[in-house]
């Protein structure tokens, strides 16, 4: 049988095939088995987001998914949150009910753009739950378009294609890996009905959603260091840059600063970072690898949020990044990897932010830098 969609998994097919003799390849600075591996990995996690959040996805009959999760990691995903997925259009007006289940900060963001984990999208809309009518037991409702509301409500521009939601906690363990954290959120059409069954083009287009979003994060997007950084962005190894606000770049939250840079360090080096927590709703420090993928935060010290951070009463602290714990408290594990990178976060921050700064030492030494 000659079916568009099977022509759609054919190049599905074809954009693996693809990725993993292009992207998987010194043509992207990959060149050790362990690179090649842990390539292969993220490339398993973005098919597995596109199967589950792109190929069933009708903007007509939304549903909230899940983004990440401790086995899907993608994007530059956080140990602390919980992020939701759905697919909207200015076509129709949407209500969005939900909870905060004690997160210390929520928003929801609407997105333009048709493709999906581009940075060229753009952030058009955002509310936070400053804006937003919550009940004593944490439970919201807010409309996505329609006629204007003083509140509990975003408008919909031409163009809007997903809205995605965020909740952060600073607790003691991670919320990403407890499901007792996980909020309900539920996204409905207002006056919306059943959408038709599926036929040959609803499902060659799903396919070709999950096969553009692999090549969106892999062949069609050159290593980070092609092209001119964001000022947030720094390329030099061990050195971070002042943390800046990201704008409206697609994916991105408005309400955030970030930091980011590499980190190199050999088997017998730490890296010795002195920073500030600055006032802010939320703030942290993490390690992701070369696909912005968090490191294993279910077992390991991975990251780091205000709560979990040993600090003076002005937010000062000392952390220390290596392959072995030193036993100094503020540990940051590498999971024995020699190259990495480290992500900063804060969200609404007040006033300035201090540069955090690093300085490499021998592991021997590291007493002597405390």
């Amino acid at each position: 049988m000659d079916t568009d969609s099977r022509r759609a998994l054919a190049e599905l097919i074809e954009t693996l095939r693809e990725a993993d003799e292009r992207w998987v390849s010194p043509e992207w600075n990959l060149h050790t088995t362990d690179d090649a591996v842990d390539a292969h990995r993220a490339l398993m996690h973005y098919l597995q987001w596109g199967l589950v959040g792109l190929f069933e996805r009708d903007p007509s009959a939304p549903r909230f998914r899940r983004m990440v999760d401790p086995d899907r990691k993608l994007l530059g995903d956080n140990p602390d949150a919980i992020y939701f997925d759905a697919p909207i259009s200015d076509d129709h007006t949407y209500r969005v009910r939900g909870e905060t289940k004690g997160a210390v900060y929520m928003s929801i963001s609407i997105e333009s753009g048709a493709a999906w984990g581009s940075m060229d999208n753009q952030v058009v809309g955002v509310i936070n739950d400053t804006n937003i009518d919550i009940d004593t037991e944490g439970r919201f409702e807010i409309h996505l378009g329609g006629e204007p509301r003083e509140r509990n409500w975003l408008a919909l521009p031409s163009g809007a294609g997903s809205i995605s939601t965020r909740h952060y906690f600073e607790d003691a363990t991670h919320a990403a890996a407890d499901p007792a954290k996980v909020p309900a959120m539920e996204i409905e059409v207002i006056g919306g009905s059943p959408p038709p069954r599926p036929s040959d083009a609803t499902v060659s287009a799903g396919i070709r959603r999950v096969a553009a979003f692999v090549r969106e994060l892999t062949v069609d997007r050159p290593p980070i260091a092609q092209g001119e950084p964001r000022s947030w962005i720094s390329l030099v190894p061990n050195e971070f840059p002042a943390p800046g606000r990201p704008g409206d770049v697609g994916l991105s939250a408005l309400d955030a600063a970030y930091a980011m840079a590499p980190f190199v360090i050999g088997p017998d080096e730490a890296l010795v970072i002195r920073a500030r927590w600055p006032r802010c709703r939320y703030a942290h420090v993490s390690l992701w690898n070369r696909h912005l993928q968090t490191l294993d935060y279910t077992a390991r010290s991975i990251s780091l949020n205000r709560t979990q951070t040993v600090a003076d009463a002005d937010g000062r602290f000392t952390a220390v990044i290596s392959h072995s714990d030193p036993g100094t408290g503020n540990w940051l594990d590498t999971e024995g990897r020699p190259f990495g990178i480290v992500f900063w976060r804060f969200m609404l921050p007040e006033g300035d932010i201090d540069t955090p700064r690093a300085q490499l030492v021998p592991l021997d030494d590291l007493p002597a830098h405390l």
